[in-house]
């Protein structure tokens, strides 16, 4: 599947991000626990190395109430492998549990308590990771506007809290191209992208076959199925039939089931469910590393011969 929606005041963002970094003594970079790598932007490793010198960086895993709470867990570990790089579980809901997250900051940046500065933070993350609740929370009132969809917030801000920690807010940004397309399923399952560039269909296919193989019981308790051993198409449209999602002739509506199936699982009816492990990323790194090589063979074959002509004709 693939996913073309970078609105343009995301590469607008980008930029603003570049030339604020230097004013700025850590990077907190806010994940979905149900996808730790996929929610994680790419650009924000560049970002965080700068002139040769990687910024500390805190990688929270939000919404950890709805993930598997042990890959939760092997997450952080894998994620603290990183340089400079520390991981904090957090359910962003809790306000209680937000004090961490001045904690570790002071923990990471020592030189700047011991002079009695506040610690400048710039928070990040990939739209409707729930980083604006998380800001709210920090600052005990409204100030970041939330939402149930991705894109809310598009512009800046600072943002003094009375524990001594300075934010600058951005904007949720993806990145222009997604070259794990598993990545793209898995953020368009979790709703970081606007769902009316869907196809609830197709994800929620990826989505079944994925419980199929990782969390069967889960699957077949929720929705009282029997057995598995069918095809997937035929396991939703089973579902289907149990939802009442039919069509005239008691043809199944395979946009209603998917639409079901894809909102039980964001709101954690389905159960605590996480859509990727660490050593799944490792493989999946490793066939996109060559699928981008075999592509710029092509690419420069192509140009090889395209001069080779041109020297022809002349």
């Amino acid at each position: 599947m693939t996913i073309q929606w970078y609105p343009g005041h995301m590469h607008k963002a980008q930029k603003e991000i570049k030339q604020a970094l230097p004013k700025v003594d850590l990077i907190i970079e806010v994940l979905d626990a149900r996808i730790p790598y996929s929610s994680a932007n790419p650009v924000i490793a560049e970002l965080s190395d700068f002139k040769g010198m990687i910024k500390p960086v805190i990688k929270i895993i939000n919404k950890n109430d709805l993930a598997d709470p042990e890959m939760t867990r092997r997450w952080c570990e894998y994620l603290e492998l990183q340089q400079n790089t520390k991981a904090l579980p957090l359910n962003g809901q809790q306000t209680a549990e937000l004090s961490k997250i001045t904690e570790l900051a002071r923990k990471l940046v020592p030189e700047r308590v011991a002079r009695e500065q506040p610690i400048k933070a710039m928070i990040m993350g990939i739209p409707n990771v729930g980083k604006s609740t998380i800001i709210n929370g920090l600052s005990g009132r409204k100030i970041a506007k939330v939402g149930n969809e991705p894109a809310v917030t598009q512009r800046q801000q600072r943002i003094d809290l009375p524990s001594g920690l300075t934010l600058f807010d951005t904007p949720g940004i993806l990145w222009p191209k997604i070259e794990n397309q598993h990545s793209s399923y898995r953020l368009a399952i979790c709703a970081a992208i606007k769902d009316t560039v869907l196809d609830y269909d197709e994800i929620a296919f990826y989505l079944v076959e994925y419980l199929i193989a990782n969390y069967p019981s889960k699957l077949k308790e929720h929705y009282q199925l029997d057995e598995l051993n069918q095809q997937t198409i035929d396991i939703i449209e089973m579902i289907g039939q149990r939802r009442g999602c039919l069509k005239a002739g008691g043809r199944i509506d395979l946009d209603k089931v998917s639409k079901i199936i894809i909102n039980e699982f964001r709101n954690a009816i389905l159960g605590q469910i996480t859509l990727e492990t660490p050593q799944m990323v490792e493989k999946e790194l490793i066939e996109v590393a060559e699928k981008i090589r075999l592509k710029e063979e092509k690419q420069a074959a192509r140009k090889k011969a395209g001069k080779k002509t041109g020297k022809k004709k002349r």
